[in-house]
């Protein structure tokens, strides 16, 4: 299993969660199945808006798939930068 930083997570514009990774690129996650997808251009992963799952689930989602289709483990560091979460979000995500 490799591990990779985080160097973003937010909410974007339209509403989706997204989580870029320092070095790795996830093209092929939609092959998962999970819903998660990569933005090519922004070279990060991303949730689409939420209806029946929380962006919390979504976030746990993003970790699973990028585990189980690549075997690489995303993780948070203290120089991850969040943009439009919510403390409580954050505090969620942190505390998983």
């Amino acid at each position: 299993m490799t591990t990779d930083k985080i160097l973003e997570i937010g909410i974007d514009d339209k509403e989706r969660l997204f989580v870029k990774p320092k070095t790795e690129i996830f093209e092929f996650i939609y092959r998962d199945a999970s819903g998660v997808n990569w933005d090519i251009n922004g070279q990060f992963l991303y949730s689409p808006k939420p209806t029946e799952m929380n962006y919390f689930d979504w976030f746990r989602q993003i970790i699973l798939a990028t585990k189980g289709e690549y075997g690489c483990e995303l993780k948070i560091t203290s120089e991850t930068n969040w943009t439009n979460i919510p403390n409580e979000l954050k505090n969620q995500i942190c505390g998983q």
